[in-house]
């Protein structure tokens, strides 16, 4: 009877929640030959859906220029849905945070690559993230936001 109790996580659903790709500058922008700069920005959100049962989703927007010309424009929500069943209550945000980020990113990865090959550009493959750092950083913040109200 302690298989009743053991730890279960389960990927319940992978998906695409939201995607867009934006060649503003198209055709005329197929024929630069500078190197784009390019920028990435990420967020992580998770919350729960009743049941043991858990939403995260990580969104990205990459935007490559060249001087002040948008070459493109990407968003993808890359989102799952997770079983997690007989976990301790406190180690749930850590679960959130850093394995459900770490199952969904590589799809991620893939569909922004997907999406702007697909625009005409080479493969674009965003550099690893490191999730468990990222949520390390942001318990730091958090400790450091409540301390100041706990000294009063």
């Amino acid at each position: 009877m302690t298989d009743a109790l053991q730890p279960t996580f389960n990927i319940e659903k992978l998906y695409v929640k939201d995607l867009s790709v934006e060649v503003p500058n198209a055709p005329a922008i197929y024929l630069e030959r500078e190197a784009p700069q390019i920028e990435v920005n990420m967020s992580t959100e998770s919350r729960p859906l009743g049941d043991d049962m858990y939403h995260t989703s990580i969104t990205v927007t990459v935007t490559s220029k060249i001087s002040d010309k948008t070459m493109f424009l990407v968003e993808c929500t890359q989102a799952g849905v997770f079983r997690i069943q007989n976990v301790p209550q406190e180690q749930i945000p850590m679960v959130l945070g850093i394995g459900c980020p770490n199952i969904v990113f590589p799809y991620l990865r893939e569909t922004v690559s997907d999406v702007v090959i697909r625009a005409g550009f080479p493969p674009l493959l965003l550099n690893p993230v490191n999730f468990e750092a990222l949520y390390a950083q942001q318990q730091q913040a958090q400790q450091q936001q409540a301390a100041p109200a706990q000294t009063h």
